[in-house]
């Protein structure tokens, strides 16, 4: 079997040297480097059949699912930005807040049905673990809203989530939740006195959907880009002055 992308053959043979004849512990190793969809049952199921050699059963593993040694086309799926929750906001401990990803469709092809997005490592911050995502065309893309609450006690929390398939393969660029918790935290009156200006959950602007809703999928082309400044390229900012339009009108009757 050849193995490509996370699995090489250096880091196969470290399995073998894990030294450690738990197979609870071996059942946690397989369902970490293959996939967590993968259930416990299987898991034992691939070891016990390479007499509890990891490495051998990650190798069958992938045998298994892929014979010919190349499996199906996966989506594909670029990050563009933190839309709420950037780099450097903090929040006070034990507060409310919505996480907001703006996600795309980057490859060609439609996504197929049964696309989530899925809680896959760290802090979870919230219940939900599985977002649906309706399927996106090619370059579309989508804003996906999930309601978190950060942690109780103050530091710096991370959750890492991806998107799956509904096979349960993972597709794209790894979606991280970085938190930074403080009793001096803004965000979440911040995000309160945004939400004043907000459409209601019964407007026509949120597709219908139901007030209380663990998370919120937008879809949307991406916005063109901005027009060309009419400024000189070396003027640092420019400045366009309206007039009245009567006084306008005066104007064009003097010079006539």
């Amino acid at each position: 079997m050849d193995v490509d992308g996370d699995f090489d053959q250096s880091l196969l043979q470290q399995f073998s040297c894990l030294g450690t004849v738990d197979k609870e512990v071996l059942v946690k190793e397989l369902k970490k480097y293959v996939g967590e969809h993968l259930n416990d049952s299987t898991a034992s199921f691939f070891l016990d059949m390479n007499n509890w050699n990891l490495q051998a059963a990650i190798c069958s593993y992938f045998d298994f699912e892929h014979p010919n040694g190349t499996g199906p086309t996966l989506p594909s799926m670029s990050f563009i930005k933190d839309v709420t929750v950037g780099e450097g906001e903090s929040i006070p401990p034990n507060t409310r807040f919505v996480k907001t990803w703006r996600l795309q469709n980057s490859g060609g092809d439609r996504w197929p049905e049964g696309v989530t997005l899925r809680f896959s490592g760290g802090h979870q911050f919230t219940t939900q673990d599985v977002v649906p995502i309706p399927p996106l065309e090619p370059l579309q893309a989508t804003d996906i809203s999930v309601d978190m609450t950060s942690p109780s006690e103050p530091g710096i929390f991370q959750g890492k989530w991806r998107m799956s398939t509904a096979q349960g393969d993972y597709f794209g660029d790894v979606i991280w939740v970085i938190l930074s918790v403080s009793e001096a935290g803004t965000l979440g009156v911040t995000q309160q006195l945004s939400r004043l200006t907000w459409p209601s959950d019964d407007d026509a602007g949120m597709d219908g959907l139901q007030s209380g809703h663990p998370f919120r999928v937008q879809v949307s082309p991406l916005p063109p880009p901005p027009a060309p400044s009419s400024s000189p390229a070396n003027n640092p900012f420019s400045l366009r002055l309206r007039t009245d339009p009567g006084a306008e009108a005066d104007d064009e009757e003097e010079m006539n």
